[in-house]
C-alpha cells in the first residue's frame, strides 16, 4: 500500500500541490505564534474578532461548568441539551426563520442537509465554484448531479428546464470562499421558483458579516423564506467559536431531523459551546461597530492593492484574493511573506482551478490600519 501512496504523494510535491501542517502555538487572533515566530494573522475566517473575546471564553467556562466538556450521545439518544435548545432558538429569531436545527460542523451540514432532501429521481443543480462539502453532498446524494456556470442564472435556467426531475434543488454558497463574490440570490430564486425548485444557500462567510443586523446575505438581500427555503450558516467564522446551523421551515427542519444521517448518527457538539456561541449571539447582533471596522478595513486594504498594481479580485468582502498564476510562484512569495511576519492563504488546485493560483487575504474587525499597510507594504516588495 505504502509504496503506491508515497508514488501519488511525491507527484504532488512535483507539482508544487503539496499540502503542508504549520502548528499555531497561541489561540487565534491578529498576531500568531506560528512555530514561535509571531506572525500577523491575515488568513483566518475570525471576520468580526470574536474567536478570543473574553465575554465568549468566560461563557465558554460557565457552561463547562455546567455542562461539561462533552455531550455524550447524538442528539436524538441523550446530547441534546437546554443549552442546545436555547441556542436553536436563538438562531431562529435572529434568522426570522421558525426553526433551526444544530450541526457539528459546516460539512456536515450541507452533507446531511442535500442528502435528506433529494435522492435517485431527484435533481441538484450546484454552481461550479460551490464549496466542497455541497459538491459532494451532492455527488453522495445520488440524485442527477450537474453544475451551473458561476453565478450564471441563464445556465441554470436552460439546466432546470432540460429536466424532469421530480425534485430539483438548486445550491449555491451565499459568498464564495475562494473568490469573495456574492451569489446573485434574488436572481437564482426567481429562476428556481419559475421552475418549481427548491433554492439552498450556504452563508458560511455572510452570516454575521452581511447584512443590517449581521444575518447574512439572505437579510442583505432582503429574501424570505419562499425566496430561499433553506438557510445554511457556519457559527466557527463570524461567531468565532464551533458548530453550524440550517434555518428554515418546521416541516424543512423535522425532515431533517428524520432523516438527515450527519445530524442522526453523529455525537452532539459539546453543550458548553452552545453557552458561547449564545454570548457571541448577543455581540453579533449588539456592537455594530465590528461590521463598520470591517468593511473600513476592506475599502483600506483594496484602495492600497489597486494603487500598488495587485491582481486582485472583485470582491467586497473580507475575502480578497489576489491572482498569482503559477504554483512556484505563489509559494515563494508566501513563504516571503512569512519570512516578513505575514500569514496568507496560499490556494492552489485542487481548491481553485488550474492556473488561477492565488494569495487569499482575509480581513477581520481587529486588524489595525497600521497592520493593514504593513502586509500592503510586503505584498509590494514580493
Amino acid at each position: 500500500m505504502d509504496s503506491l501512496l508515497l508514488q501519488n504523494l511525491e507527484k504532488r510535491k512535483q507539482n508544487n500541490l503539496y499540502r503542508t501542517r504549520v502548528m499555531v502555538d497561541s489561540g487565534c487572533a491578529e498576531k500568531i505564534s506560528v512555530n514561535g515566530q509571531q506572525v500577523h494573522n491575515f488568513c483566518s475566517n475570525d471576520y468580526l474578532g470574536l474567536a478570543d473575546n473574553k465575554t465568549i471564553a468566560n461563557a465558554f467556562k460557565q457552561g463547562i461548568e455546567t455542562y461539561g466538556v462533552g455531550s455524550g450521545a447524538s442528539h436524538l439518544i441523550s446530547g441534546h441539551s437546554k443549552a442546545h435548545q436555547e441556542l436553536e432558538e436563538q438562531l431562529a429569531e435572529f434568522t426570522g426563520r421558525p426553526k433551526v436545527l444544530l450541526f457539528s460542523s459546516g460539512y456536515m451540514a450541507n452533507m446531511g442537509v442535500i442528502g435528506a432532501l433529494v435522492g435517485r429521481s431527484d435533481l441538484v443543480l450546484e454552481d461550479y465554484l460551490n464549496h466542497a462539502s455541497l459538491l459532494d453532498g451532492g455527488l453522495l446524494s445520488r440524485a442527477t448531479f450537474k453544475r451551473f456556470k458561476h453565478r450564471d442564472t441563464v445556465d441554470l435556467q436552460q439546466k432546470l428546464t432540460q429536466s424532469n426531475a421530480s425534485r430539483k434543488l438548486v445550491v449555491t454558497d451565499g459568498v464564495f470562499s475562494m473568490d469573495g463574490d456574492l451569489a446573485p440570490l434574488k436572481d437564482l430564486a426567481a429562476v428556481a421558483q419559475q421552475n418549481n425548485a427548491w433554492l439552498m444557500a450556504d452563508d458560511a462567510h455572510g452570516f454575521g458579516v452581511l447584512g443590517k443586523t449581521g444575518a447574512g446575505l439572505v437579510e442583505d438581500q432582503n429574501l424570505s423564506i419562499d425566496e430561499v427555503p433553506v438557510l445554511m450558516g457556519t457559527l466557527g467564522k463570524a461567531f468565532g467559536t464551533y458548530g453550524a446551523f440550517v434555518a428554515g421551515s418546521e416541516a424543512l427542519i423535522e425532515t431533517l431531523v428524520q432523516f438527515s444521517r450527519s445530524y442522526i448518527y453523529t455525537t452532539a457538539p459539546p453543550p458548553a459551546v452552545a453557552v458561547a456561541t449564545m454570548a457571541s449571539l448577543q455581540l453579533v447582533k449588539s456592537e455594530q461597530w465590528r461590521r463598520d471596522k470591517l468593511n473600513q478595513s476592506i475599502s483600506r486594504f483594496r484602495q492600497g492593492a489597486q494603487q500598488i498594481g495587485l491582481n486582485i479580485m472583485d470582491s467586497n468582502t473580507p475575502i480578497q484574493p489576489i491572482l498569482v498564476g503559477s504554483d512556484e510562484k505563489l509559494l515563494e512569495i508566501n513563504h516571503r511573506l512569512i519570512e516578513q511576519g505575514f500569514m496568507v492563504g496560499a490556494i492552489r488546485p485542487p481548491t481553485v482551478p488550474e492556473g488561477t493560483s492565488r494569495l487569499r487575504v482575509t480581513l477581520c474587525a481587529n486588524h489595525s490600519e497600521q497592520q493593514i499597510d504593513a502586509l500592503l507594504d510586503a505584498l509590494d516588495q514580493c
